[in-house]
């Protein structure tokens, strides 16, 4: 079972995560309280697959609930109307944001408030997890454990005080008790902060992080994997697996899972499969997929789900952001026109398959000529397939392409992207925009 742990404030809430088979909690961000935290939230659970949330609920030094306890019950209120399904459990904390810093700070690395918040519900969910089990949610205290070290008194208290009248003796066992209640609490306090110190200087060595940018390809991440320490042979088996998500069927047989993995960063268990690794990636595409209604919006343009991402995964590595509308308007003109859409950058992808060193193809005069099925200098119509892991922004630009007309593009010296309506006119562009990056070798 996966558990969000929040550390809720009024301006950010920091973010953590467990798996209940592991038991061991782990910071993932922050989210701002600018009205869109609960859209956020309801984003978080469904990429974690889970409805579990564990709130930190403040308390002062006394024990006593505090007005940011209000805040932290409203909002728990709040989170079950606007999250559908959402369960929430409460974790008693007290200067939890303290003991956040004072970890971030003995990493002497930069952080920023976020960064603490997250760390705090870390702590939050971590404390919450040593005592769940999904059968029953434990009372915070242990009160058989008090039973007994009141029993254990009163045995005592009977053999030496049987002169002391009824009432004298539940006062004493009732201070006795409360003695014993304050000790194991402090005891317990003791054995947490040794615990989160040997937990945070486990933590390094039993989790890693791995990221996927949007715009790098399979050969990137088979390069990661291997700085990574995995064989060889486990990614190549872990690549060509099966993998069974509804979204990948429509590709052509022999596929790759090229422009599939959605880029993000993850954390993992050391020993971790590559298999498993990349099911992590899969599943946050698939879930880009629904959510954005993608597969139906391309086909309102007359594109598979596979020709989309093909199409997402050049947009990607064309242009930046604020560009990619325009540029994915180009190329369905283009496509539209029977014009081959004369991108470099798949003539680019075509080389590196064979020639990554550029050993063969090093110059652009034979790269231009690559016979190759992703060349779309010569060939019409789509590359065989994506030549990148598309980001959001990219398949949604092949879904909502700017209105625009033009046919013809290119990035400049200057960084900024030109765009004309005649060959003529690109030519001019080429000449005014691009003496420099118009010639680097591909």
């Amino acid at each position: 079972m996966k558990i969000l742990g929040l550390d809720v404030g009024e301006k950010r809430i920091g973010v953590a995560k467990v798996d209940s088979s592991t038991r061991i909690a782990v910071p993932i961000g922050f989210i701002d309280v600018d009205g869109t935290e609960w859209a956020e939230l309801a984003r978080l659970a469904s990429l974690n697959n889970t409805t579990f949330f564990v709130l930190g609920l403040p308390r002062s030094n006394e024990g006593n609930e505090t007005a940011q306890s209000v805040y932290v019950r409203n909002f728990a209120k709040a989170l079950v109307e606007k999250v559908p399904g959402a369960k929430v459990r409460f974790q008693d904390e007290s200067l939890t944001s303290v003991v956040a810093e004072e970890r971030l700070k003995s990493r002497q690395k930069n952080y920023e408030k976020g960064d603490i918040d997250a760390e705090a519900a870390a702590i939050i969910l971590q404390d919450f997890i040593e005592t769940f089990s999904e059968k029953s949610v434990p009372e915070p205290e242990d009160t058989n454990l008090i039973k007994k070290e009141v029993d254990k008194v009163k045995m005592k208290t009977r053999k030496v005080t049987k002169w002391v009248s009824g009432v004298a003796i539940l006062l004493v066992l009732a201070l006795i008790a409360t003695g014993v209640a304050l000790a194991i609490r402090e005891q317990r306090r003791k054995e947490r902060a040794e615990y989160y110190a040997e937990i945070e200087a486990g933590m390094k060595a039993e989790v890693f992080s791995f990221t996927i940018l949007p715009g790098e390809t399979i050969m990137d991440v088979k390069k990661k994997l291997l700085e990574l320490g995995y064989s060889a042979e486990e990614i190549e088996a872990a690549f060509n697996a099966q993998y069974d998500y509804s979204f990948l069927a429509g590709r052509p047989e022999g596929a790759s899972l090229e422009g599939y993995l959605f880029g993000e960063t993850h954390e993992f268990y050391k020993g971790e499969t590559v298999e498993n690794i990349l099911r992590e990636y899969l599943g946050l595409m698939g879930k880009v997929i629904e959510e954005n209604n993608l597969e139906a919006r391309y086909g309102e343009r007359g594109l598979t789900l596979f020709e989309g991402i093909t199409l997402a995964s050049v947009v990607q590595k064309e242009a930046k952001t604020p560009d990619q509308p325009t540029v994915a308007q180009v190329f369905l003109s283009r496509i539209a026109s029977g014009i081959p859409l004369g991108s470099d950058v798949t003539v680019s992808y075509a080389v590196d398959l064979v020639d990554p060193n550029r050993e063969i193809y090093n110059n652009n005069y034979d790269a231009l000529r690559i016979e190759s099925c992703y060349n779309t200098r010569y060939h019409t119509g789509f590359p065989c397939g994506p030549i990148s892991n598309p980001g959001l922004s990219a398949l949604l630009a092949v879904a909502e392409p700017t209105d625009t007309e033009y046919l013809y593009f290119l990035t400049g010296d200057d960084g900024l992207m030109y765009y004309s309506y005649t060959e003529s006119e690109h030519n001019q562009n080429i000449h005014a925009h691009c003496q420099e990056l118009c010639n680097t070798q591909l």
